[in-house]
């Protein structure tokens, strides 16, 4: 053979070992990029199965008040999964209490949201509408302000009664529109709020969210709602601030708040009337004074002055800087609530569809007090001979703190457009409490024995 044509065939043959390599590099190449990805998603599809897996099963730590709420919302239904298809017969239990618990039973009744219908003015309200045949839903978040053992002991009264109470915060949108979508509420009763002036200066914040924001956010479900609900809602007799003009006339200057609580409800009666005027809603505001009565919240003076002279400890009883009597226009809670239904009864239906205002639509706003300020120390009398008991009486100047050292309401103006006359007084009101008081916590005190006559149930 030549010796060209063996270095001819030596070169093919180096040429085609030399390619079969490439191609076995290049088919491993394909072979590792493959496995590769398999590699990659079965670690990525590793990851997400664990992933969910830590999501169902942790539980992160919380405080009292984030697991408290979150009890609350597994006790009533209202977690986002109420409205998924894995919790549809709870959710058709709980529409079913909400339809219910609307439907007025008297012809032409009204259906009626109470907001803070677990607190002191809510559930009185709320029995008195369904006693005379209304449908009534509550509506409350069951805050911790104070003992919430009181707040469920008045949600079992209003049970007995048919009153069913969802459990939720005002500043929930879906939850009112979720609300709203089932029931046309003819009427909005807005009792919810942040309430205590000194308590404002600890937490200023809870006042922003509930009387503000909570407010706000009422009001715009409510002016989207087809029909608009007519809306009486809860001011303040804090609003007149430093007004120095008695008795108190709702003509009178409120733009001098003393407390963040009273700025926080002016602003509430500026914001009704942009959105009366905007958006067309009925809204009524009723400037309360001094509720008290059985039920009542154990943060006011006459309850825990109650509860200081029963347990034998001393009391501060507050003088003005001018050392004069700090006095109030006690109300006691009956007058209140036929105030509150007065206003109801007699509130004209909103003028908007579907958040358009159609026409003029009425803004009212109403002191509901009892017209007779006592001084604080009368009170104290009144307290002591109930319970038989002298009280420890400290006297103190009054702290800077947003308290006002006089009240007084003119009430002419609510007597006028819907019959509003208080009827009781301090004596009689406090007597009414002392023995719901007593019978409540279980207490034997030397109570000061009265006739018949003044028997009355809690």
């Amino acid at each position: 053979m030549p010796p060209s044509a063996t270095a001819a065939d030596t070169s093919k043959t180096v040429k085609l070992e030399r390619y079969n390599s490439y191609l076995r590099k290049i088919h491993s190449t394909k072979v590792l990029n493959a496995s590769s990805k398999v590699l990659f998603r079965a670690t990525l599809l590793v990851a997400l199965v664990l992933l969910l897996l830590f999501a169902f099963n942790y539980h992160p730590l919380s405080d009292s008040r984030a697991a408290a709420s979150h009890h609350l919302h597994r006790r009533s239904f209202l977690s986002t999964g109420i409205f998924s298809s894995s919790s549809s017969s709870s959710s058709s239990a709980w529409e079913k209490h909400v339809r219910q618990s609307s439907t007025a039973k008297r012809q032409h009744g009204l259906s009626v949201l109470v907001t803070g219908a677990a607190g002191f003015v809510g559930s009185h309200c709320s029995i008195a509408l369904r006693k005379r045949g209304d449908g009534v839903l509550g509506f409350d978040n069951f805050n911790d302000y104070y003992d919430t053992s009181l707040k469920r002991a008045r949600q079992n009264l209003l049970e007995k009664q048919q009153v069913f109470i969802v459990e939720g915060d005002l500043n929930d949108g879906p939850l009112l529109r979720k609300l709203f979508d089932i029931v046309p509420f003819t009427h909005v009763l807005h009792l919810a709020a942040q309430a205590g002036v000194r308590y404002a200066m600890k937490n200023p914040q809870s006042y922003i969210s509930s009387n503000i924001a909570g407010l706000v956010n009422l009001l715009e479900v409510a002016k989207a709602a087809n029909p608009q609900p007519a809306i009486v809602w809860a001011s303040s007799s804090s609003v007149y601030g430093l007004n120095t003009e008695n008795p108190f006339s709702e003509e009178h200057r409120t733009d001098q708040p003393a407390s963040l609580y009273a700025a926080t409800k002016k602003a509430g009666e500026e914001i009704a009337h942009t959105y009366n005027h905007i958006y067309g809603l009925s809204l009524t505001g009723l400037r309360f004074f001094t509720v008290y009565g059985p039920w009542g919240r154990p943060d006011m003076a006459y309850f825990f002055f109650t509860k200081a002279i029963l347990h034998g400890k001393s009391i501060d009883i507050y003088r003005t800087q001018d050392n004069q009597e700090v006095a109030r226009d006690f109300t006691y809670i009956d007058d209140i609530v036929k105030g509150c239904v007065g206003a109801l009864d007699t509130a004209e239906k909103s003028t908007g569809s579907g958040g358009k205002k159609r026409g003029p639509a009425q803004l009212r706003v109403y002191n509901l007090g009892n017209t007779s300020p006592v001084p604080v120390g009368r009170l104290v009398s009144i307290l002591e001979g109930l319970l038989g008991t002298k009280a420890k009486k400290h006297l103190i100047k009054m702290p800077r703190n947003g308290d006002v050292p006089y009240t007084h309401a003119n009430v002419s103006l609510a007597y006028r457009d819907f019959g509003y006359k208080p009827t009781t007084d301090l004596a009689t009101g406090l007597r009414k409490f002392v023995k719901w008081y007593v019978g409540y916590y279980g207490i034997q005190p030397r109570v000061k024995k009265e006739n018949s006559h003044a028997d009355d149930s809690a």
